[in-house]
């Protein structure tokens, strides 16, 4: 069922173009809406505290399985994923109306939604990996939306490039920790969490898992990919940025959480990292005036919340992650569509240029008026429990997370503010549009989630049912959770109280506080942002001196550094394996072949020595000669029959190919020139030598030999085995032998007939 769920989302991604283009894209919003009911069907068994698991076969070979797990935390991002996603679809519909691309851009949304939830739902962690790498791919062609704009591409490039490189070291951490636990299903891999700790590989799995991670959530110094994917049309922002995507770090943390965070490493990465990316946010929040920007930055703030809830030992802090989330998703999601309403109706998103919109626009005022207050956590609004939560959590430790939390709180006050009180209640501004309220389409999906945040605000209960076993998948052991507004005077409300203020005083000192901080040019200079430039710029510098040092033009260099590259690795490898062991001959058995040797060499050194193409040639035919007379007297004479025609045919063509070609009659190479090839080609025939004599002293291994003994005659009917193996046990691959060998001579047939005709051609114009 899960699975039918996941998979027929990417059908109708497939499916969506066109019934766009037969103009029924809000209809596509029952698609959401149906998956929103389907997972909530499951309300009763999560939230009393079982597990539905589900498997299907998958690539049984490899171990790797289609294994779905359906908990409290993996249903609550899919309620989201889903609820948030039919706001978002009817928001689009109406926002994007008359766009050319449209039936584009919804059947990347549908694609996304399914990645997003195949990720959320999976058991196995090669099925993950997959879903993982193709919310990276889909959001890159959503925050492309627009080709044509420079900003687009590059924001779409760089998320692209820094989430699917946190994608490689999710990979390797994902191969160590097969290694270790012998499973890729996260249900073994955190059943043995006791063994894991102990386990001297655990510190680079956590680290490789942690980068992936933080590529993901936009932690910093990663996170500028964050604030330049606000290039992509707002649906874009509201439904990847706010309360999806961005998230799946912090999924993929808090799912781990039970089997790693009793490892040391695991809180001394994650709490300085996401207290960084929380300072890192304020600092750049508040130097932003773009609607979409501020709150994207803000994101950031939140982002690194989550990720120190979730390093933070303090029993609380799991009630906290889920709890925050929750609030987070419901009141940003909202608060991005309010910006896109703002932008579509006014022509700006700038708030240094609104003011006094509520009065045109009263709908859109009283959503944004819910949404702030639940994002500057007050009281009765479910952001009020998040932020009570987050400070408790904090004051279990030391003085640092409580700090960075309070900062981060006085930028959620600040940045609500400038939204909310700023835009819609300050002095009128002109705007190059005149303010209006857009159709319901717009505003019903915003109103829901902030009308959401004010009744899980007054009724806890409610998502406590659901919290408390996505708290226990988090913690790994059984959560009781109980949310209430009030606790009496406590700490926290002393905190919230000391928040409030200074988010005032610095809301009423924005302007100024804003100038300042925009002023400080070194933020831009040497910024998360400008080192992406800078490294994409040294990149390509990388490249074209590579490509000036490689790319010469010259097969003979190109030969010439294939065999010295291939001779180093093997002689590497020889030496690092214990290869270097000889199988000296009997020589009482050595016959009249011993000269056979020296010949070899002579004739090699012949092939060094020839000044032409035709003396190279035939002198490479008495290798090839004596290699034959090797086969016959070692007891091969059907292979040596078979590779003195092939030598003689060889020659034969190739000599009547260079006769017909352009090529030099002397051997243009400078002397340094010839001693380097010599050198290459003597020691790659050293190496390949060392090779040989270390495979025949080898054991023998003679259950091949055997199998083909006997299977010959009444299997192929054929007692040549040579022969047998070739056409009959290895058909397809002596079938694709001929093919490109007769790909090459009908090549070889046009370059003869094109230099024919030219010559002819020139003779004629003579």
């Amino acid at each position: 069922m899960l699975a039918t769920l996941v998979f027929s989302t990417f059908a109708a991604g497939f499916l969506a173009p066109t019934l766009v283009r037969r103009g029924l894209a809000h209809g596509l919003a029952l698609l959401p809406a149906a998956l929103f009911v389907a997972f909530l069907s499951w309300w009763p068994e999560v939230t009393s505290g079982q597990v539905v698991l589900q498997q299907h076969a998958w690539i049984p070979s490899l171990g790797v399985s289609l294994s779905l797990r359906l908990d409290g935390l993996s249903l609550l991002f899919a309620l989201l994923i889903t609820g948030i996603g039919t706001g978002i679809y009817l928001f689009a519909a109406s926002y994007l109306r008359g766009s050319a691309d449209l039936p584009r851009f919804f059947a990347f949304l549908t694609l996304f939604m399914g990645a997003m939830l195949g990720a959320v739902l999976a058991d196995d962690l090669i099925a993950l990996l997959v879903f993982w790498e193709l919310t990276s791919l889909t959001s890159f062609l959503l925050i492309g939306y627009e080709p044509e704009k420079a900003a687009s591409r590059r924001a779409a490039q760089q998320g692209l490039l820094i989430t699917v490189a946190g994608g490689l070291c999710l990979l390797a951490g994902i191969v160590l920790l097969d290694s270790v636990a012998g499973s890729l299903r996260l249900t073994d891999i955190l059943a043995q969490g006791p063994m894991l700790i102990d386990h001297p590989l655990t510190p680079a799995i956590i680290l490789l898992v942690a980068l992936g991670a933080f590529a993901k959530s936009a932690q910093a110094p990663l996170h500028a990919w964050l604030a330049n994917a606000m290039a992509a049309p707002t649906p874009v922002s509201a439904f990847l940025h706010s309360a999806t995507m961005v998230k799946l770090g912090v999924y993929l943390l808090a799912r781990m959480n039970p089997g790693l965070g009793e490892h040391p490493l695991w809180s001394a990465l994650l709490v300085p990292v996401g207290l960084l990316t929380m300072l890192t946010g304020t600092l750049m929040a508040l130097r932003a005036t773009d609607l979409k920007r501020l709150l994207a930055y803000s994101t950031v703030v939140s982002l690194g919340t989550l990720i120190t809830l979730i390093g933070l030992p303090h029993p609380m802090a799991v009630t906290a992650v889920v709890t925050f989330l929750l609030a987070h998703a419901l009141y940003k999601a909202c608060l991005f569509m309010v910006a896109g309403i703002v932008d579509h109706a006014t022509g700006t998103r700038d708030a240094t240029r609104l003011g006094g919109l509520a009065r045109s626009m009263p709908v859109t005022a009283l959503v944004v008026v819910l949404a702030g207050l639940s994002m500057a956590g007050l009281p009765p609004f479910v952001g009020f429990l998040g932020k009570e939560l987050m400070y408790e959590a904090a004051l279990g430790g030391s003085w640092w997370p409580v700090g960075v939390a309070l900062a981060a709180n006085v930028c959620m006050v600040v940045v609500a503010g400038v939204v909310a009180w700023r835009c819609f209640f300050s002095a009128a501004q002109p705007t190059p549009s005149t303010p209006h309220d857009p159709d319901v389409a717009m505003w019903a999906g915003p109103l829901v989630l902030a009308a959401l945040g004010l009744l899980f605000g007054l009724v806890p209960q409610w998502p406590a049912a659901l919290l408390a076993p996505a708290a226990s998948a988090v913690a790994g052991r059984t959560v009781e959770l109980q949310l209430s507004l009030w606790h009496g005077f406590t700490p926290m409300l002393a905190l919230s109280g000391l928040t409030l203020l200074l988010g005032g005083l610095a809301l009423a000192c924005w302007p100024a506080l804003r100038s300042r901080l925009a002023g400080w040019s070194a933020i831009d200079r040497w910024g998360t942002d400008s080192a992406y430039d800078h490294a994409i710029l040294g990149l390509q510098r990388v490249a074209a001196w590579q490509t000036r040092r490689i790319q010469t033009g010259s097969l003979r260099r190109y030969l010439g550094t294939f065999f010295a590259f291939s001779a180093f690795c093997l002689l590497l490898t020889l030496w690092l394996r214990g290869g270097f062991a000889v199988a000296w001959p009997d020589w009482n058995e050595v016959g009249p072949e011993v000269a056979l040797p020296v010949l070899l060499v002579l004739a090699s050194a012949a092939v060094l020595r020839a000044a032409s193409f035709m003396a190279g040639i035939v002198t490479a035919g008495m290798v090839g000669f004596l290699v034959a007379l090797t086969f016959l007297f070692r007891g091969a004479p059907d292979l040596a029959f078979t590779q003195f025609s092939v030598e003689a045919l060889a020659i034969v063509i190739l000599l009547a190919i260079v006769g017909r070609m352009p090529f030099h009659e002397v051997d243009m190479r400078r002397r340094g020139e010839r001693r380097r090839d010599a050198l290459i080609a003597a020691g790659f025939g050293l190496v390949a030598t060392l090779v040989l004599l270390a495979v025949v002293a080898t054991p023998f291994d003679a259950r091949l030999s055997d199998f083909f003994r006997a299977a010959s005659v009444p299997e192929a009917h054929g007692r040549n085995l040579v022969n047998v193996i070739i056409v009959d046990f290895r058909a397809l691959d002596t079938l694709g032998e001929i093919a490109v060998l007769t790909l090459a001579a009908l090549a070889a047939a046009a370059v003869i007939s094109s230099v024919r005709a030219r010559r002819a051609d020139e003779e004629e114009a003579a």
